[in-house]
């Protein structure tokens, strides 16, 4: 058994929320879980774990860009700032 750390951090990456999942479970049920407490901010990074329509619109409602590079599984490539 083991476990999944989903984090909100600041630019520094001190922890600003936190959610533990089982590890086996997908990454999307951390960013629905934290994706309402977010704080204000112009930039949300992520790993392609979290590449997920419903994400990204949601993040966009709230005016914060993603930079989350899609899954090799996606048809169309979405843009990330890879730096």
């Amino acid at each position: 058994m083991n476990t999944k750390l989903h984090a909100v951090t600041d630019s520094v990456g001190r922890p600003i929320r936190l959610f533990i999942t089982a590890g086996q479970v997908s990454d999307y049920v951390g960013a629905r879980a934290l994706c309402s407490s977010l704080p204000t901010v112009k930039w949300l990074i992520a790993d392609r774990g979290y590449d997920a329509d419903w994400f990204r619109e949601a993040l966009q409602e709230m005016g914060i860009r993603p930079c989350i590079a899609g899954r090799k599984s996606r048809g169309k490539p979405v843009r990330h700032d890879k730096r």
